[in-house]
């Protein structure tokens, strides 16, 4: 992809702040007005100390204290108003991204990588609101200081100023070289922290298989090789700016030692009185920072500018599932649902559905079969326009779903997945995963129409259990109840069992599937199952191979006709 190319594309996210930063901005050029006002203080009691002018200088101290105090003020409201506006900055970029990320499709999250996802969402989007504070309560001021200080420099003495500025064009190569450095070797340093923030995901998430293969070594020496590899960018990064900072030091100190051969020449010439160079020392003292924190902040802005990078390249990923413009809001439906000569193929030349059409009536049991790779999943999965056919249409009550909002599309559908995903938070929470209201009445009656009531109220804190990570302290058969109470308390009319029972122990299978079967009553179910014990009640079973439907009919009739199906049962009853 494309990188960002500047700091640019941030102009849409300051304009809602632009009152803030414009009450900034004043203060910040009160502040710099001040810069000049000072050196040209401390020339004329540098004078008034030869002279010993006590009265006048006192006169003079009492001034430039009042002028501290005012630049006190100044920039206290130039920084909090300039961090203010920044944070505010950041947290739109980072909820813009976020939402973002939500309208992508899951073929996007089928090959991205976790921990790359979330370093962008948190670490880059962090260092590009370091580089924008930064920019905002130092780099401006510092550039307004050096021009002000440049303007009052060039009044006093035009010559001395631009033979003062003989480096300048060279420092100014320098910098952008030097900077051009650090982002090449930001970009590499923080491909690979969020590399190694993608393989911690990974490992963590998968710590039992790694501890079972006794493979505690091998990931340790695959974390060490990414580690030293991050660190050798790194390191690169640092010895750029070790060897720049010398380097800029040694011209301003050439620029300064000609500063006193000239202004010396000048002062004999007649052209320059000891206050005004005292003014102009003081204005060359003062520049020194503003340019060093210009310097420092330039590399900052460099490296974040690959966070920059990092982060706009999202946005350049468009989602593969759009609705249409005008699409209506699809009312609670019967359940009716066909599918109209569908096609469909992950990759061009590897079709996995061909020519398949398929009618549901409201309330009817469909149960899919065949081996993996057959289809199954992805027929599913089309319904709730995860992905889109290539060819032909998919209908809910005669309305093409292509019409619709997904949002009031995948309102009328629940699904019970094979693995289940709970997030970290209170069982309730859980069950009523995607409401910001609990109805603590009706996420207990969603429970006990799972079969989940029981083992939820053994809890000392009932509903209030906290679920760890994944739901990893509960068991996988409470794990299935809960999910499917999470799809009871939508009251969906469509239902999508995908291998709900197919990781279970007996006792529980047992449980869940008397659940099911008080779910399933009144609604269009597909099942998804390999256990073909499962599937025996459904009003009829599809049995799928190569992306066709090759057999329908009841458990009897596909018993009877001593066909595909049929070799599937008998070879999984038992010996």
């Amino acid at each position: 992809m494309k990188p960002a190319s500047d700091y640019g594309q941030l102009l849409p996210y300051l304009k809602p702040h632009w009152r803030i930063l414009t009450i900034a901005l004043v203060c910040t050029l009160g502040f710099v007005t001040t810069m000049p006002v000072m050196a040209y203080l401390v020339g004329q009691a540098g004078g008034m100390i030869g002279q010993g002018q006590v009265v006048a200088l006192a006169q003079i101290s009492g001034l430039v204290a009042v002028l501290f105090v005012i630049r006190g003020f100044l920039l206290y409201g130039q920084d909090s108003l300039m961090a203010k506006a920044a944070f505010a900055i950041v947290l739109d970029l980072r909820q813009r991204v976020y939402r973002h990320l939500h309208s992508l499709g899951l073929d996007y999250f089928e090959t991205a990588a976790t921990g790359d996802l979330s370093y962008r969402l948190t670490e880059d989007i962090d260092r590009i609101g370091e580089v924008v504070n930064k920019a905002f309560h130092q780099l401006v001021p510092c550039i307004l200081t050096i021009l002000a200080l440049l303007g009052y420099m060039l009044y006093l003495n035009w010559q001395l100023t631009l033979a003062t500025l003989i480096t300048a064009p060279l420092v100014g190569v320098l910098v952008g070289w030097f900077g051009d450095r650090l982002l090449h070797f930001s970009r590499l340093s923080q491909n690979q922290v969020a590399n190694l923030s993608s393989m911690l995901t990974e490992v963590f998430s998968g710590i039992r298989l790694v501890k079972a293969f006794a493979a505690e070594p091998y990931e340790i020496n695959r974390f060490v090789k990414a580690a030293k590899i991050n660190q050798q960018s790194r390191y690169a990064t640092e010895r750029v700016k070790a060897i720049q900072y010398p380097v800029i030091a040694f011209l301003e100190a050439v620029s300064i030692i000609l500063l006193f051969l000239l202004g010396t020449w000048q002062i004999a010439l007649g052209n320059l009185t000891a206050k005004d160079f005292i003014s102009f020392g003081t204005g060359v003292a003062l520049i020194i920072e503003p340019i060093q924190q210009i310097t420092a902040n330039y590399n900052e802005i460099k490296q974040g500018q690959a966070s920059l990078d990092r982060v706009f390249e999202l946005f350049q990923i468009q989602p593969n599932i759009k609705e249409k413009p005008g699409a209506i809001a699809l009312d609670t439906v019967n359940g009716q649902v066909e599918y109209r000569q569908i096609q469909f193929a992950y990759r061009p030349d590897q079709p996995v559905l061909e020519n398949l059409n398929l009618l549901a009536l409201p309330g009817e049991v469909i149960a899919l079969v065949g081996h993996s790779g057959a289809g199954k999943t992805t027929l599913v999965n089309l319904l709730p326009r995860f992905y889109d056919p290539s060819v032909g249409q998919i209908l809910v009550d005669g309305v093409d779903i292509q019409t619709v909002t997904l949002r009031s599309l995948r309102q009328q559908i629940g699904l019970v997945p094979q693995e289940t995903v709970l997030f970290s938070g209170t069982i309730a929470e859980n069950i009523a995963f995607g409401q910001s209201a609990l109805d603590l009445a009706a996420i207990q009656a969603a429970a006990k129409v799972a079969n989940a009531d029981r083992f939820i109220s053994q809890f000392p804190d009932g509903y209030q259990t906290w679920v760890g990570e994944r739901g990893i302290t509960l068991s996988g058969g409470q794990r299935q109840r809960i999910a499917i109470a999470r799809a009871v308390l939508r009251n969906p009319r469509i239902l999508i069992l995908d291998e709900a029972t197919s990781a279970l122990d007996a006792e529980s299978e047992a449980l869940v599937q008397e659940a099911l079967e008080r779910v399933m009553q009144g609604r269009t179910v597909f099942i998804i199952a390999h256990r073909l014990t499962t599937v025996r009640r459904a009003d009829r079973i599809l049995v799928l191979e190569q992306g066709r439907v090759v057999e329908s009919g009841t458990h009897s009739e596909l018993l009877n006709q001593a066909s595909r199906y049929a070799r599937f049962y008998a070879h999984q009853l038992p010996d």
